[in-house]
């Protein structure tokens, strides 16, 4: 089922008038001729009551970004992860260790790794995103300072880390402990903000399939991220596309890495539970 909310549709084609159909397409995803993706799936029991399926962001690209996703010498988002790799073996900080001193070979060590995050963090009692691991293993493992939260070289950084899962299934646990968290994701989800009155739900679940103006609306999935957008021409992390899409529903946006951002993002990703990592994925 999708469902259709009249008071969003409406929200949208006075903000943004040239709205209309474009269904996503039925195209298979192949990386490297190689690593099929599941990017269609059966929407998680806790989406039931919303959608029957749900959908990678890849379906509503264009032929030539599906392409460019599908090899990685065409996929401008894989040379971030090269540099990424320098960093990982690296020696930063007071303490002389490099991520490869305690993490070892990234493709061993880092499998499986971008498919159950954002979790919850048993030692720090919160629910932990990658960007929030990596600067703890920084500042405290290394003795680093911090990296710049969803800047350039966090962003290669999660790419690396990413590309290491690529073809597992999401499967980010919302029960237990992280279930407080992940409802306040979802409460942010459904609330209304900014003059135009949107929340993430009036695009992504209400309208996904609409084409406005120069762009396909998807289901919002983050198993993409980061994601190398064509017009900006660089890699984009899950809160960096959160403070954009806030700040086109003319609201005041929170800061990446806030409180709200971090639940925001574990009830998206656990809207995408069943899809393949793809990251760093190619999008407009």
């Amino acid at each position: 089922m999708k469902f259709k909310a009249t008071t969003a549709i409406a929200a949208l084609a006075i903000s943004l008038p040239a709205l209309a159909l474009a269904d996503p397409d039925d195209d298979t995803l192949v990386v490297n001729g190689e690593i099929e993706m599941i990017t269609k799936t059966a929407a998680p029991a806790h989406l039931s009551d919303v959608l029957d399926e749900v959908m990678s962001g890849w379906h509503f690209r264009s032929d030539e970004t599906q392409v460019m996703q599908a090899d990685d010498f065409d996929n401008p988002g894989m040379i971030y992860t090269e540099q990424a790799m320098d960093d990982w073996n690296t020696e930063m900080g007071t303490k002389g260790k490099s991520c490869a001193s305690c993490h070892g070979d990234v493709e061993e060590s880092m499998k499986g790794v971008r498919a159950v995050y954002p979790k919850w963090n048993d030692s720090k009692e919160k629910v932990y995103t990658i960007e929030m691991q990596v600067n703890d293993c920084l500042t405290d493992g290394m003795g680093a300072e911090a990296w710049k939260k969803s800047g350039a070289r966090m962003a290669a950084m999660e790419a690396l880390i990413s590309v290491q899962s690529r073809g597992m299934p999401m499967n980010v646990a919302i029960d237990g402990p992280a279930e407080a968290t992940w409802e306040w994701g979802k409460e942010l989800y459904y609330t209304r903000t900014g003059q135009l009155d949107l929340s993430c739900a009036s695009c992504h679940e209400e309208n996904y399939g609409n084409h406005i103006r120069s762009d396909h609306l998807s289901q919002g999935q983050t198993n993409g991220f980061p994601v190398y957008r064509l017009k900006n021409a660089k890699l984009t992390t899950v809160h960096g596309r959160f403070k954009g899409c806030v700040r086109d529903t003319r609201a005041e946006t929170y800061a990446p890495g806030s409180d709200e951002f971090v639940a925001l993002e574990l009830y998206v990703a656990s809207r995408g539970n069943g899809l393949s990592v793809e990251g760093p994925s190619v999008r407009n």
